[in-house]
């Protein structure tokens, strides 16, 4: 019983001073949060709790503020992700359901992710090397040119002009067609450059296929988007004013190397688990002030990529981390459905 109500404590100083920015008393917990026992109980349990790491006093005659170790019990001790409200999830529908293509996609994820969080928000594009093909179509637009275009389960597609070194007829194309599909479609990449490699040496007298098995694993081989990423609601460190300031700096700077912004999200993650790395534990000791809120998404459960945001160690982790879960799936349900 003293533990859970010591955790009672800490959650009430939590939620006070992610709202109020101010050093949390004995006497206001017990005026807002109807705790059930004496100040003096309140007194002795902040104390406890100061013994113990998880709160601090910033200076003399001063309520006392969550440490990392305090942010990391609360969130650790969340018993589960708050839901979005109806209406919430109503606007995240309706915002999401515009996009065109996967550009769009994830421009609208990162204003969408800023805004709800009023956070800065980081969107990895889709990792090209973790997804699979999903789709080859060949398209004649003239008897010794070709159109192919690559589609991926992350919804990215991929156009290629072929200069064939000779004709090719509508049956000839059409069985081409089926043949790289049928060693291609539903590997990931690594994979289907492999098969595709083993058409090619099956088919030794086919001219057209080796060149369009060439430009195919050259669009495979295409890996520029697997360091992109893009950044939203920066402005929103402004608001953190003084308090913050020490690690605006290092925290812009590292919105401007997208390695960097990478490491600091971590890997992906599947199955809807949000990760959370608070002050310190991040790679970065100059970031000691910032926590990470993030997850993966992809189609079908994959992760393909991360998704989150980055902030102030004072922030709202329940809210945040929903933020965030809610995003990932209505991203990973457009690509699914791509």
């Amino acid at each position: 019983m003293q533990n859970e109500r010591r955790l009672a404590v800490l959650r009430a100083i939590v939620e006070d001073y992610v709202a109020t920015e101010e050093p949390v008393g004995s006497k206001a917990l017990v005026e807002r949060h109807g705790l059930g026992v004496s100040p003096a109980t309140v007194r002795n349990d902040m104390a406890a709790l100061e013994e113990e790491g998880y709160i601090a006093q910033p200076h003399t005659s001063a309520g006392r503020v969550p440490t990392d170790k305090g942010y990391r019990l609360f969130v650790d001790r969340l018993t589960t992700v708050k839901p979005m409200s109806a209406a919430e999830k109503r606007a995240i529908a309706s915002f999401m359901a515009g996009a065109v293509d996967l550009d769009d996609v994830v421009q609208r994820s990162v204003r969408l992710l800023s805004q709800l969080t009023r956070q800065v928000a980081v969107v990895q594009y889709p990792t090209l090397s973790r997804s699979t093909v999903r789709h080859i179509e060949l398209v004649a637009l003239a008897p010794n040119r070709l159109l192919a275009v690559l589609i991926l389960s992350t919804g990215r597609v991929e156009q290629r002009l072929v200069e064939l070194p000779e004709p090719i007829d509508e049956d000839a194309l059409a069985d081409l067609r089926n043949l790289i599909n049928r060693a291609a479609v539903g590997e990931v990449i690594a994979d289907a450059v492999t098969a595709l490699g083993r058409l090619v040496a099956q088919q030794p007298g086919s001219q057209a296929g080796a060149a369009v098995v060439e430009t195919l694993v050259d669009a495979m081989s295409d890996h520029r988007s697997d360091e992109r990423v893009a950044v939203g609601g920066t402005s929103n460190l402004a608001r953190y004013g003084d308090s913050f300031e020490t690690a605006v700096r290092p925290l812009l700077e590292a919105l401007e190397e997208h390695v960097v912004l990478l490491k600091l999200m971590g890997e992906a993650t599947a199955g809807g688990l949000v990760t959370v790395r608070i002050g310190a534990e991040g790679p970065y000791q100059e970031l000691a002030q910032t926590s990470v809120v993030a997850t993966g998404y992809g189609p079908r459960d994959e992760a393909l990529a991360t998704l989150g945001i980055v902030g102030p160690t004072r922030m709202d982790y329940p809210g945040t981390m929903a933020a965030v879960r809610a995003v990932a799936r209505y991203l990973s349900r457009i690509l699914d459905e791509a």
